[in-house]
Order: structure tokens, then C-alpha cells, then sequence
């Protein structure tokens, strides 16, 4: 079963972490989804990762072999709202990183409009203003199943955009005095 203490990694680092590429567009997710480091990255890629390998080994048995192992994949893709309706296996190869990245309560609190950033959701989400299914999670890497992701409230009431007031207008430079002596 494994030592408690020792809990298995859920993530792999990249091969090249300091390569160009693989910088921008770490940090441009990292960025859009308001991660807190690298590691949650990561962790978001492996699992995209991990299904893909399982989808390509289910692809190298016979179809009668892999009939029930592929519905039970895809069916917990689908639930987990990362598949479509309808959606085969060649649909598993094409996950990406940032479609895992669109199910996490962080991001789905910021799309639903509870915040005005990722940053700010997150903050909503660990500060305990966000309840989903009538539980307040606090972990804003929490993947929010589809059946789950209508019952997301907030407990925090964002503030309507105030206009600003008109500025007084500046007096203009001619004096009433001089008005009337003209």
C-alpha cells in the first residue's frame, strides 16, 4: 500500500526546464490561470499526461479488449468535464494542460464572474467565500466535476464598478469683473 509519510509525487518536472520556450509558456499559463508556482503547472500537465498514455496503451489492444477499460476513461473524463458528449478515444490523445486547467475552482470561480482575477479568486477560495455543493473548499486546485460546477456559490458579494464623480470644472481664466468692464 505504501508509507503514509512518504506520499507519491503528483507531478513531473520538464526535461529542460530553463529552455526558452519552455519558460514563456510556463509563465504565460502560470500567468493566465493565476498559479501560485510552477508545480501546480505541472501538476495540471501530468495529469494530461497521464491520460494520454493510458489512451495510447488502450490503442494498442485488440477492440474487444479495450471496449470497457475506453468507456470507463472516457466516461471519467467526461465527468470530469475535460470531454465533450460523444468523445472517443483519438478525443483523449488531443487533451491539453489548459483544458485540465479550466476545470479547477480557482479558474471557474474567475470565469463565472464571483472575481474579477484568477488572483482574486484565489484568494476567495482560500480565505473560505466559496462553497461548492454546499462544502467550502479551500483548495484552489480543486478539479470541480460538471454536476458540481452549477452549485459554486460565493459567500462574497463583489462591489458594482462605482462611476467616478464629476470633477468640478476649473473656473476659466477671464474674471466676472473683467466681463462686465468690456
Amino acid at each position: 500500500m505504501g508509507d503514509p509519510k512518504k506520499p507519491k509525487k503528483k507531478y513531473e518536472r520538464p526535461r529542460k526546464p530553463w529552455d526558452r520556450r519552455v519558460l514563456e509558456e510556463s509563465t504565460r499559463l502560470a500567468g493566465l490561470y493565476g498559479l501560485r508556482n510552477k508545480r501546480e503547472l505541472w501538476r495540471a500537465a501530468y495529469i494530461a499526461r497521464k491520460y494520454r498514455r493510458i489512451a495510447r496503451k488502450l490503442l494498442e489492444l485488440p477492440k474487444e479488449q479495450r471496449a470497457k477499460s475506453e468507456k470507463i476513461i472516457i466516461g471519467k473524463l467526461q465527468r470530469m468535464g475535460v470531454l465533450g458528449e460523444g468523445a472517443m478515444l483519438d478525443d483523449v490523445l488531443d487533451l491539453s494542460t489548459e483544458s485540465i486547467l479550466e476545470r479547477r475552482l480557482q479558474t471557474l470561480v474567475w470565469r463565472k464572474g464571483f472575481a474579477k482575477t484568477p488572483y482574486m479568486a484565489r484568494q476567495l477560495i482560500v480565505h473560505g467565500k466559496v462553497m461548492v455543493a454546499g462544502r467550502r473548499i479551500r483548495q484552489p486546485g480543486y478539479l470541480v466535476p460538471v454536476e458540481e460546477e452549477g452549485l459554486i456559490e460565493c459567500l462574497f458579494e463583489l462591489e458594482p464598478q462605482a462611476e467616478k464623480p464629476s470633477e468640478p470644472q476649473p473656473e476659466s481664466s477671464e474674471s466676472p469683473v473683467a466681463n462686465e468692464a468690456a
